[in-house]
């Protein structure tokens, strides 16, 4: 049942062995390079000016993301301090109810 089905072995027949010749060889002209075609996409050149707003507002967008974390993660540390005190206080109550004061 969960033993691997193997594909039928290939059919096709042994490649035949080269046999070198043994006579002049002839000189062939030499195959031309490939030539790289163009590019259809339009290229972006950076000059001092583009380059510095790019990093000015990279600068910027890692500025903001860090005062977006730091805000939250100071939001979560106020929620966990204030759940602490709501703690403190239901377990004052609670011992005082117990004792019957």
């Amino acid at each position: 049942m969960l033993t691997p089905k193997y594909p039928p072995q290939d059919t096709a027949p042994p490649p035949a062995p080269v046999v070198p010749q043994t006579g002049a060889v002839t000189p062939t002209a030499p195959t031309p390079a490939p030539v790289a075609h163009a590019s259809t996409r339009p290229t972006v050149q950076l000059t001092p000016g583009s380059a510095l707003a790019l990093a000015a507002g990279g600068g910027a967008v890692v500025l903001v993301v860090g005062a977006v974390l730091v805000s939250l993660l100071l939001a979560v540390a106020i929620t966990g301090v204030s759940v602490a005190v709501v703690a403190v206080v239901l377990r004052g109550m609670l011992n005082e109810m117990r004792k019957g004061r």
